[in-house]
């Protein structure tokens, strides 16, 4: 066996007196044993290969289903900016119109009464000629009456420009885009927060302008990417929030169970733990009947009434997260805190008849 050799018996007496040798049977059970153990590794290597090329082509399926989905909704949204866009078109046409209409009519109208004083001026005109013609006997006689003639209304009465006769190129052509990109605000909204979905767990459902998160019975069919929550029913905002201050108000209604708060980017996903500060986590919760904010005492948060809309604040450079009451601005809970990363907005929802909103906030435009 220590030469690994096949060799007759004549050879084993000849030229491996005292070697150890075995019978093929046995060697060859022996080694098949080796390549039997070699080969363990190497399947479960290609296991993880065919579940890593699932993964990946159910990552790939999921890709084409997020690109034909959101190609969906942008052409949704712009066809409705485009509609917009033809209606204001077609409303300022039609003042531009009905403004035309109506001065091109006043213009007629003094037209027609210029072309009347016209006519009876031409006509005194040539009656006077004609007196001045006569004989002086027959002139004398007509004189009276001529006179009269051109002494009534020889001048005519409007011959003073019309004021504002012009159409009013300014009223419509001045700041055009900003008038209507303004009055596209009363059809648009703007939401200081999403939610992005990549992140969510399977059991949630963000809702198409991504604002908000329903619960549901059946997951999901979406990959386990390293983005997305596992053990919690939670979603993340889609954008870091830093330096500065920040706030959102969320809808919570009539749910029952639900947390809101921030989160860094570093906190664990597929794994469950207690949500604390101590494990990057700044959050409030209604759970089972009680307001709880999880830190070293977790103690029922007291509130006189419960909140239909929460606010959360963020000012990052003092460390603070406060949760509030939207109505009357009501302190719920503040946390303090000394901030080394960026952190996310933090959204979980386990109540299946409610779901949670983030609300649109007014846009104002300042000029000057």
């Amino acid at each position: 066996m220590e030469d690994e050799e096949l060799i007759c018996s004549q050879c084993q007496e000849e030229d491996h007196e005292g070697h150890d040798c075995n019978s093929t049977e046995e060697a060859a059970q022996e080694c098949k044993r080796e390549l039997r153990f070699a080969l363990r590794p190497l399947q479960e290597k290609m296991e993880s290969l065919n579940t890593a090329r699932q993964l990946c082509q159910e990552t790939a399926d999921h890709i084409r289903r997020q690109t034909q989905q959101t190609v969906r909704l942008m052409r949704g949204d712009f066809e409705k900016l485009q509609q917009f866009l033809r209606d204001e078109e077609a409303s300022m046409l039609a003042a531009l119109k009905e403004e035309e209409e109506q001065k091109s009519r006043k213009i007629k109208e003094k037209i027609n009464r210029l072309t009347e004083e016209i006519t009876s001026l031409t006509e005194i005109i040539s009656s006077t000629e004609e007196a001045i013609a006569f004989e002086d006997f027959e002139f004398l006689k007509n004189y009276k009456k001529a006179s009269e003639c051109y002494r009534v209304e020889c001048t005519p009465q409007e011959l003073r420009e019309i004021s504002g006769s012009l159409i009013d190129v300014a009223k419509h052509l001045s700041c055009l885009r900003f008038r209507v990109w303004e009055k596209m605000q009363t059809v648009v909204t703007y939401t200081p927060v999403t939610l992005d979905p990549n992140t969510a767990d399977a059991c949630l459902a963000v809702s198409d302008d991504l604002t908000v998160l329903r619960y549901t019975d059946e997951e999901q069919q979406v990959p386990d990417n390293p983005e997305r929550f596992c053990y919690y029913e939670c979603v993340l905002g889609s954008e870091a929030l830093g330096t500065g201050r920040h706030s959102w108000d969320v809808e919570v209604g009539d749910n029952t169970e639900w947390a809101l708060g921030v989160v860094y980017d570093s906190v664990q996903r597929k794994e469950w733990f207690l949500p604390s500060p101590e494990h990057g986590m700044w959050t409030m919760c209604l759970h089972g009947g009680h307001y709880r904010a999880p830190n070293s005492t977790s103690e029922p948060i007291q509130v006189k009434k419960k909140p239909q809309r929460v606010r959360v604040q963020l000012d990052w450079d003092v460390g603070r997260v406060t949760f509030s009451d939207a109505s009357d601005n009501t302190l719920i809970y503040r946390f303090k805190a000394k901030f080394s990363e960026k952190v996310y907005p933090y959204f979980s929802n386990t109540c299946k008849r409610h779901p949670l909103c983030i609300l649109a906030e007014k846009v104002s435009v300042y000029t000057g």
